[in-house]
């Protein structure tokens, strides 16, 4: 008896093609992270007011926030439509060198936004409660 390949259904390729638009995105996302990055690190070096890095801190994480939901798009793309809904599809569509590399990005941003929420953001003081 062979198995029936399941086909992805209309819910699967939506989705796909949501991922498919936002992982487009990824590129361009990484240039604003190096650039959000880069303007964290000038105030950093200039001595900017608490306020401003906190500012540029929360920019940085948006900006990486937003690269690292790209990045998982990516991979749900290369997996394709059917793994969104077929679990053995999606795990040996995991095991490829090209899956692999998209998911190895996708978590060094989710590192890096983790890590830049720990010790990256400047933490503004609490202001005074009327009382």
């Amino acid at each position: 008896m062979a198995l029936l390949k399941r086909k992805p259904d209309d819910t699967a390729r939506k989705q796909h093609s949501e991922d498919r638009t936002r992982a487009e995105r990824l590129p361009e996302l990484i240039r604003e992270v190096a650039a959000a990055e880069e303007r964290l690190f000038e105030a950093q070096r200039s001595d900017a007011a608490i306020e401003e890095l906190h500012r540029r801190g929360v920019a940085l994480d948006t900006a990486l926030t937003e690269a690292m939901r790209a990045a998982y798009a990516h991979e749900r793309v290369l997996i394709g439509p059917r793994g969104y809904t077929d679990r053995i599809h999606r795990r040996k569509r995991l095991a490829t060198p090209e899956v692999r590399h998209a998911t190895e990005t996708a978590e060094r941003l989710l590192t890096a936004r983790e890590n830049h929420r720990l010790h990256g953001v400047e933490r503004l003081p609490r202001s005074p409660v009327a009382g």
